[in-house]
């Protein structure tokens, strides 16, 4: 034969379908071993198989075409009872075909493949959660730092799902006990998210009202997440009888904690100006430093207020397209930081929608208003670490005063490459993880991209250590950092400076309604429109206080672990107990002796 269908259309009562991609991968690489892969080509039957993610993987471990047929029948079935209306089920079905091939295309762009065949068992994954055994038989050659569950747990969870598809009671009704989603948009029975309607409203009360004991109840809500495994860093537990506890008093203040806060970058056009100034104000009055994103500063900005406050961006970010990067730009600035890849889309630029880009935001960028700006994926002027450290070079011949950043995403091998940019005479690395982004990160990004940023921080410290060059370079890190308890565990991890995004935009009013790339944020946040701008409710002293109450927190951990300063408590993984986590059917199978 020259073609193999493998398929789960013939799955019964009693018989219950193989996942699709256990089912290729295992195929592929028999045929591999059996060095007969490159006399059939494999085409994949399944009804599992439905989003890009699912389509890009199958490609990538092997499959020659797919036919994602129970897709095709949920469309057709939506067409006939009305529920998509003004196109026809072909049409509909060839629409879906056109958006999966995009996607998959788009995916292939991220990893630098131009052609299908290229990519066709290119196995460019990282598998998180799976068990080392299980990866060496069916997906051999891909990474899996982690470890985690083996076939016993696969066959468990296929069973679960085949019993609700075929419940003993027939009355039960079994599309009621279907999963409902709200995997990307909160829905009350839906996927458990850390930002909530709960934990927002909580934090936005406590920073408004100064109310450290509401502050306390959010946080509760966030770190209580072990029992809803949200986060890997979720599964760890502190060693509290470690050390000798030391008195809160001896710990150092929360002035000294917060210079070591910084925000995220968000540029000026993706962020509104309200929004934008809000954050820089806010920094400089604690101390902290606030981040311009890769779209310019506006050069009035560069001076104090009236009343003392400074709207300046201590760190200015240099990216692909150097939106807005001029003389005057690089030497207003305390950090240049030099965008390698964003965490929550590595391998894509930043994108700046033609509708957002109103007449003062082209003037700030120096392109034209009304035109979208894409930033290019790859620096196309660093090509290797000579090349990195070619620009390293310039950036401190513009400014001799600040220091400069490079920012890498928490992939696999992140360790080597903080350990050239070390070499390369970077000031700070910024390990940025996989859960940060804008609402305006494309979905297939924001779910499948990068990975946690406690791998990625532990790899590094590590890396850095054995390499002799921990010494040489600070190490930053952000990713939906929330509580004290993140600050804290990043700390014991290796990193020395901490960067929040998400939750000082939700202080500042954000709702997370993620449509910050349609320029209709409902609360002036994410928008340019000048009418939706005047419903910005944020303010600097809101902001502080969600930092002053981050210190106060840190401290509380720091006491009680027996250290007096964050930079005594950096590196100290010892103190970080995985087995005292909730347990669960899965956490046990994880390999956590890498952290």
């Amino acid at each position: 034969a020259r073609i193999l269908v493998l398929s789960d259309r013939d799955s019964t009562e009693e018989l219950a379908p193989i996942p699709s991609l256990l089912m290729t991968a295992a195929v592929h690489h028999h045929l591999i071993r059996e060095k007969t892969r490159t006399q059939v080509g494999l085409v994949i039957e399944s009804g599992d198989a439905r989003e890009v993610h699912h389509m890009a993987l199958l490609v990538g471990y092997g499959a020659g075409a797919i036919n994602p047929y129970l897709a095709f029948e949920a469309i057709e079935d939506m067409i006939s009872e009305g529920r998509l209306t003004g196109i026809d089920a072909h049409k509909a079905v060839k629409n879906y075909i056109k958006a999966a091939g995009k996607g998959v295309l788009k995916v292939m762009s991220k990893m630098g493949i131009s052609t299908v065949a290229s990519y066709t068992g290119a196995q460019v994954f990282e598998a998180i959660g799976l068990g080392r055994e299980l990866v060496d038989e069916y997906f051999t050659g891909t990474v899996s730092r982690l470890g985690g569950v083996g076939l016993d747990v696969l066959a468990a969870e296929v069973a679960s799902r085949h019993a609700t598809a075929y419940p003993a009671n027939p009355a039960l009704r079994a599309h009621r006990s279907i999963e409902l989603g709200g995997e990307y948009q909160w829905r009350r029975e839906g996927e458990y998210h850390l930002f909530n309607p709960e934990t927002v409203f909580k934090l936005q009360h406590a920073s408004r009202a100064k109310r450290y004991d509401v502050f306390k109840e959010y946080t509760r809500l966030v770190d209580d997440q072990s029992s809803r495994l949200a986060t890997l860093r979720g599964l760890f537990r502190f060693k509290e009888g470690a050390r000798p506890p030391v008195p809160i008093e001896e710990v150092e203040p929360v002035g000294e904690i917060v210079k070591r806060f910084a925000t995220g970058a968000m540029s000026y056009g993706s962020i509104s100006k309200e929004a934008h100034e809000t954050l820089a104000i806010a920094m400089n009055r604690i101390g902290g430093k606030s981040n311009t994103g890769e779209g310019g500063e506006d050069a009035d900005r560069y001076t104090p207020d009236e009343n003392g406050d400074l709207r300046r961006s201590a760190i200015k970010q240099v990216a692909s397209a150097r939106f807005g990067v001029t003389s005057e730009y690089l030497v207003n600035a305390d950090d240049l930081q030099i965008k390698m890849a964003q965490g929550a889309k590595p391998g894509e630029g930043g994108q700046l929608p033609g509708h957002k880009v109103y007449p003062w935001i082209a003037k700030t960028r120096h392109s034209t208003p009304g035109v979208g700006l894409i930033s290019p994926p790859p620096h196309h002027d660093i090509y290797s670490i000579e090349d990195l450290k070619q620009l390293i070079h310039d950036l401190k011949n513009s400014n001799p005063r600040a220091r400069v950043h490079v920012k890498l995403v928490a992939e696999v091998g992140v360790g080597t490459v903080a350990a050239g940019v070390s070499k390369a005479h970077a000031d700070v690395v910024l390990i940025s993880g996989h859960d940060g982004g804008t609402g305006a990160s494309p979905l297939t990004s924001l779910k499948h991209a990068g990975a946690p940023w406690e791998l990625g921080l532990a790899e590094t410290q590590q890396t850095l250590l054995v390499n002799r060059l921990r010494d040489r370079i600070v190490v930053q890190v952000d990713g939906q950092l929330k509580t004290g308890r993140d600050v804290m565990i990043a700390a014991l991890l290796g990193a020395e400076e901490f960067g929040f995004a998400t939750a000082p935009l939700v202080v500042s009013g954000c709702v997370m309604m993620r449509v910050c790339h349609l320029d209709t944020c409902p609360v002036g946040v994410a928008t340019q429109n000048p009418e939706l701008r005047k419903r910005f409710s944020g303010k600097p002293e809101f902001v502080v206080t969600f930092f002053e109450y981050i210190a106060e927190e840190v401290r509380e951990h720091l006491a009680a672990l027996g250290f007096r300063s964050i930079a005594d408590a950096v590196g100290h993984a010892e103190v970080l107990d995985p087995t005292a986590a909730v347990e669960t059917w899965k956490a046990p199978h994880l390999d956590h002796s890498q952290r």
